[in-house]
Formats: C-alpha cells, sequence, structure tokens
C-alpha cells in the first residue's frame, strides 16, 4: 500500500512488542519507518541522525520520560513533529506533552485507520487529537491567553493570513481552509508557511494558540 509515500516516521515505545508492531503497520501503509527506540535518550540520539517527518512518541518510556525527549526533539529539529501514542488520557498529560512541543496526542486505543491518518495528517501540519482532547488544549490556551501581557506588539499579518489564521483556530485542516476561502491548497499552505515565520512559531498548534490568545477564534 502506499497511503502515505514520502512520510517518513520514527517509534518510540519501551514495549517491543507494541513498538514493532505498529512500526510494521506504519509501514504497511506506505510509511518510510527510518528507526525506532525504546528510551527518551535513544529517542534523541537516533532523531538526530535520521530526522523524522513524524515521530510516534510513548509518554512513559520506563525510567525515562517521553516528554523530555519530545521537547529535546521539538527544540533541536524544528521541522520533526510529534505525535504523541499513549495509553494515558490523563488531562496533565496531554497538556504537558503539547507544553513541550508535541503537535497531537493519539491515545493507544485508536484503531489502526486512525493512527494511519493521524500521523499523515501530523506530517501535513495539522494538530491532531483523539476525541474530548483538542477542547481541553484550546481551554488551557485560553487560561493562559487571560495572563497578562506586556510583551512588544505583534508582527502586522496581511488580511489573507488573518483569514488562513482564524480558521486554523477552528481547527480547520489546510483543504477545508482552501475550500472555504476559495484558494488552492498551496496558497493555503503558502499563507500558513509565512505567518508561522513573522510570528516565530513553529507549527499548526503554536499557531491556534496564539489566535485564540487574541481572539481570532471568536470571530
Amino acid at each position: 500500500m502506499t497511503d502515505a509515500p514520502g512520510v517518513s516516521v520514527m517509534v518510540v515505545d519501551d514495549h517491543p512488542m507494541w513498538r514493532d508492531g505498529v512500526a510494521r503497520d506504519l509501514a504497511e501503509h506506505g510509511f518510510d519507518v527510518r528507526a525506532t527506540a525504546p528510551d527518551a535518550p535513544a529517542a534523541v540520539r537516533i532523531a538526530r541522525t535520521v530526522k523524522p517527518d513524524v515521530v510516534l512518541m510513548d509518554l512513559n518510556l520506563g525510567e525515562t520520560s517521553g516528554v523530555d525527549a519530545t521537547r529535546e526533539i521539538t527544540s533541536e529539529l524544528p521541522s520533526t513533529k510529534v505525535l504523541v501514542l499513549s495509553a494515558s488520557g490523563e488531562h496533565s498529560d496531554v497538556l504537558e506533552a503539547v507544553k513541550a512541543g508535541a503537535s497531537g496526542y493519539l491515545v493507544k486505543s485508536a484503531s489502526a485507520s486512525e493512527l494511519v491518518d493521524a500521523v499523515k495528517r501530523t506530517a501535513a501540519g495539522d494538530p491532531v487529537f483523539t476525541a474530548g482532547l483538542a477542547g481541553l488544549v484550546l481551554g488551557e490556551y485560553r487560561r493562559m491567553a487571560d495572563a497578562p501581557d506586556d510583551g512588544p506588539a505583534p508582527p502586522r499579518l496581511t488580511e489573507r493570513e488573518t483569514d488562513v489564521l482564524r480558521l486554523v483556530a477552528k481547527g480547520m485542516t489546510a483543504r477545508q481552509i482552501a475550500e472555504k476561502l476559495v484558494l488552492s491548497h498551496r496558497t493555503v499552505e503558502n499563507h500558513v508557511q509565512s505567518t508561522l515565520r513573522k510570528l516565530q512559531l513553529h507549527n499548526r498548534v503554536e499557531l491556534a494558540r496564539y489566535a485564540i490568545e487574541h481572539g481570532l477564534d471568536a470571530e
């Protein structure tokens, strides 16, 4: 199968059977599985070498933490996205992972098709969350937005960039945004990348947070 040609992944989990099973399933769906890792130090070390598009990251890695690995990988490899795949659906775990730089969070009870779709969407830059968790993350961003901010004025965005940013905050994919604004998918992606550069952000999750902090999601 070639569901995801060109998308490279790495699977991080401390359970060999689960780790190998996920890697095998992704390979069967056309993903380029470049490596697997059993713990946080190995994950960071291997990611530096193979530079995958997406890292599937478990949080509980024995004596090490997937959150720490997520923070290091997203800091050192801004083009690599981390999708957490964890047995835990605890709100604190979700928020901690997102704050560390994860682009999304999927619980291990997800089906194989849900996993494949989540990895593809993560590679495309979309924030992906198990049902019920996206609202939690957005709620936390709103709470953080209530904190006083005396920082410098934000960069000026064009009207079209603002339109795209507003729809990103509403959880729409690039293709959905393109249809709504009657633009090509490439044009939407160009606006997203331009906005990321202007705001010095790394991914759509951070874009959504920015939009919420500035009230754009309610417009």
